[in-house]
């Protein structure tokens, strides 16, 4: 498949295999571009944003609509292609196709409610006799970064609302799993003008690095690792950044809790994509009190799952992006074990399926929870009590999102204002999102928001205008 570059379509001589990670199948070939490509993209993108600003914002949201359409249309062949490039069960596809039409649908409304605010100068010391107001104006061209768990939704929670706020989109899509992305681009270029939307394919350390370098971005939205979200900090000068860089997610289970909603919370939180899911179940700190029958329940519930061809729409459990991560999260589990955890099931890997994993007696040094474990890894912390499960979550560098598990509301309120994360949900895992939401972590977790209105003003820089009336 070819890049789109200004409304035509890109090639290179050298190319990159995009592969089906269950079966190990070439999908198709993608070009890898070089610095002189990055040029034209940027080069196009500056030129198309005139364009932009002078279309009405009821023509951009319709035409937002339009592509709004044509996805509904191509569900199903969409959801087919993720789960060819990603090898998630085509279930878990068509929800983020599902998920997909809703964000882009949010940003098409947004794009109509764009507007600034009237500000009362005469609160401030000579200020009387003068009225102001501000204006919220695109920032001009939005390289977007995007990682391989969720492909497409996670890029049109980039790129949708900054056109609808008129930025012109530079996108840089995963290389393992980049064609749904690519397909989505060209829908939108049926309906906007040439270079409003771009598609750069190739590898990060010299695509990215570029547009991360360039004076002709203006802003960089990046999801993926802290190592690279913190290069992308010192290389970016004075752009505005957006980074979402993971977490190493908490489930708290306190004695009071309901039991089998927690299981079922796990269930979609750890192992929902492979546990590719950078809000996911992470960390299960359980009370000491309730641990044993928690576990029991745990594994019944874990042993159900059915891991096999995505494609078939009785799996539930798919693949991870590919053998070498598999190969990571077997070696992170195998570590803990020599250090004296206890595997309750799985455990074994078969080329890129790695088995929904329970494992207890974890200590909180082990590797396997100090850092974020992206596998279908539920790790097992028993704690005392509540002041030892809250300083247990907040034990980490990340702070995404939490999840609490109690019946009482003292200790419902305490946990959501003590743990240190963007987001606390109480009796709910930490992998629930509606694509409305604020989302985005504190520490490591990354900088700035996600979620069509927050991402708006993350991509508009704010203009006064002051009118002397006297």
């Amino acid at each position: 498949m070819d890049m789109l570059i200004g409304g035509k379509n890109i090639s290179s001589e050298d190319v990159l295999e995009v592969k089906n990670p269950y079966d190990g199948d070439v999908i198709d070939t993608i070009p890898i571009a070089h610095r002189q490509t990055a040029d034209l993209a940027i080069s196009c993108a500056n030129i198309a944003k005139y364009e932009l600003i002078e279309m009405s914002a009821f023509k951009v949201s319709n035409k937002l609509f339009n592509v709004v359409e044509k996805l509904k249309d191509k569900r199903e062949d969409f959801a087919k292609l993720l789960t060819l490039e990603v090898g998630k069960p085509i279930n878990e596809s068509l929800s983020e196709m599902d998920r997909s039409i809703e964000t882009l649908k949010l940003a098409a409304e947004e794009a109509k409610r764009i507007y600034g605010e009237s500000v009362p100068l005469d609160a401030g010391l000579n200020g009387k006799g003068f009225f102001a107001f501000t204006q919220m104006l695109p920032l001009g061209v939005v390289a977007a970064i995007t990682p391989f768990n969720y492909p497409l939704n996670l890029t049109i929670h980039k790129i949708a609302p900054a056109i609808a706020c008129k930025n012109t989109v530079i996108v840089k899509p995963p290389t393992e799993a980049p064609l749904t992305v690519m397909k989505f681009c060209e829908l939108l270029n049926e309906e906007f003008p040439d270079g409003v939307v771009n598609t750069i394919t190739g590898f990060g350390s010299e695509i990215g690095d570029y547009l991360v370098c360039s004076e002709g971005v203006d802003k960089i939205s990046f999801t993926g690792s802290v190592t690279t979200g913190i290069m992308i900090s010192q290389k970016a000068g004075m752009k505005k950044l957006t980074l979402e860089l993971g977490g190493n997610d908490p489930m708290i289970v306190l004695k009071d809790g309901n039991i089998d909603n927690a299981v079922k919370g796990i269930i979609n939180g750890a192992f929902l994509n492979a546990g590719q899911v950078c809000m996911g179940v992470k960390r299960i700190i359980v009370e000491e009190g309730i641990a044993d029958e928690f576990c029991e329940r745990l594994v019944s519930a874990t042993e159900k799952l059915v891991m096999g061809d995505p494609l078939d729409k009785t799996t539930t459990l798919g693949t991870l992006i590919n053998e070498n991560a598999a190969r990571q999260v077997e070696e992170t589990v195998n570590n803990a074990v020599s250090e004296g955890a206890k595997i309750l099931t799985g455990g074994k890997r078969d080329g890129a399926f790695y088995q929904a994993t329970v494992i207890d007696n974890v200590k909180t040094d082990m590797d396997l929870v100090v850092n974020e474990t992206f596998g279908p890894v539920a790790p097992i912390i028993r704690v005392g009590d509540i002041d030892e499960a809250i300083n247990v979550a907040n034990d980490t560098e990340y702070g995404l999102q939490a999840g609490v598990f109690t019946s009482d509301y003292s200790s419902a309120m305490r946990c959501a204002q003590e743990i240190e994360a963007g987001t606390v949900f109480i009796n709910k895992q930490s992998t629930f999102r509606t694509d409305n939401m604020p989302f985005g972590g504190f520490k490591n977790s990354g900088v700035g928001k996600e979620g069509i209105k927050y991402a708006v003003e993350e991509m508009t820089k704010t203009k006064l205008i002051g009118l002397n009336l006297r």
